[in-house]
């Protein structure tokens, strides 16, 4: 291989490793507004637009149904790691929960007829965009040890 030819590929490899860092922001923006259009559509009408939860949630209503939490670093959400909260998702409380449920009734129903779990995965990404960095990373570690268990 000449000079030339050589000069050339380091060229283009620098040109494609630029332009797949200039997209990566872009990238992980497009997977937030998907997420967002996502949990607007599927689940804003029962934990807020704002992700802020209904009002009283951890206490049950007369149903003894606990009203459904904030998504935002004041609930509990990111006290669990992906696998559960995606299985939450797709199964249901009481599916992910069983026996373990005694005496905690959730109202939160399976979508897995709904959402792919490509669509859950995007929407976890955009409420975990909104916690401030230290949830995020505490979030973080509990996914990581959730899947070493899981190994």
């Amino acid at each position: 291989m000449n000079r030339r030819t050589s000069s050339l590929r380091r060229a283009l490899a620098a040109g494609v490793a630029g332009f797949c860092a200039a997209a990566a922001p872009l990238a992980a923006q497009t997977d937030q507004d998907t997420g967002r259009a996502l949990y607007e559509a599927n689940c804003a009408a029962c934990h807020g637009a704002d992700l802020a939860g209904q009002p009283d949630w951890r206490t049950p209503g007369p149903d003894g149904i606990l009203p459904a939490p904030p998504h935002d670093e004041t609930g509990h959400t990111w006290h669990h790691g992906d696998g559960m909260l995606s299985a939450y998702v797709l199964d249901g409380a009481s599916a992910v929960l069983g026996p373990a449920a005694s005496g905690f009734a959730s109202g939160m129903p399976a979508f897995a007829g709904q959402l792919t779990k490509t669509e859950v995965t995007a929407i976890l990404d955009y409420i975990k965009s909104t916690w401030p960095p230290h949830i995020r990373e505490v979030q973080a570690t509990r996914t990581q040890a959730e899947t070493m268990k899981d190994q």
